[in-house]
């Protein structure tokens, strides 16, 4: 496993370097900004691959994530200045997901896209396991803070999310409310856990996955779209 993440830090530390300069023929993510373009057809996993351990499947026409921790992986291309437009529920009163964004490239195991894309994190209660608002819902996981507390609703209520790449500035807005808005560049805390991101900047485009983080943790994704930012 240690060789095997060394690689990956090698080659996506340089395919990082050269995705800064921000071509926009990178970006798939095209067409009506009016319109949604539905990346879950609500009936399987085409255009989805799962990399890492557990896995996930479509169940009553939801993404039912199972075991882990893994990701689902949207291999429809990079995407970036765009929105991407998430309803989920957990299972029970809290459970742990994410929503990742701004890989580098495409990933090929779990933990390449933690330290070289962005989380935008699935936990409502990050304080039973000794986290702090650095790690709760709809923050950039470890990176930032809520603007407004407490945006989410438990358990088994839908919560729609929705992430703006715009740039190098990601916001996340949660059920209507804005709790995230952060610019590459701007002051993060310092790692606290071995398991946190590294630090860094991230590219203007990148793939993007949902997260499924262990057999005690079940979420329900409904829907998972994009559009382009209007001009």
């Amino acid at each position: 496993m240690l060789k095997r993440f060394t690689v990956w830090i090698f080659l996506v530390a340089g395919l990082v370097t050269l995705s800064f300069a921000g071509d926009e023929s990178q970006n798939v993510c095209k067409g009506d900004p009016d319109k949604w373009q539905q990346l879950f057809n609500g009936k399987d996993l085409t255009g989805w691959k799962h990399v890492g351990p557990g896995g996930d499947t479509v169940e009553d026409g939801l993404i039912h994530t199972h075991g882990g921790m893994g990701l689902l992986v949207w291999t429809g291309g990079k995407i970036g200045n765009c929105i991407i437009h998430v309803v989920y529920k957990m299972r029970d009163e809290n459970d742990n997901s994410g929503v990742f964004i701004r890989i580098p490239v495409e990933p090929r195991e779990e933990w390449m896209p933690v330290h070289y894309g962005f989380e935008v994190q699935i936990d409502n209660h990050p304080e039973a396991s000794k986290e702090d608002e650095y790690h709760e819902t709809a923050m950039l996981y470890s990176l930032t803070k809520p603007l407004v507390k407490h945006a989410w609703k438990p358990g088994p209520e839908w919560n729609t999310m929705d992430i703006t790449l715009d740039g190098p500035r990601t916001i996340v807005t949660l059920n209507g409310v804005k709790v995230t808005d952060y610019k590459d560049g701007d002051p993060v805390p310092e790692r606290k856990f071995d398991f946190e991101p590294q630090r860094g900047p991230r590219p203007t485009f990148g793939y993007m996955g949902l997260q499924n983080h262990s057999d005690n943790d079940i979420v329900f994704f409904k829907e998972v779209a994009i559009k382009p930012l209007k001009k």
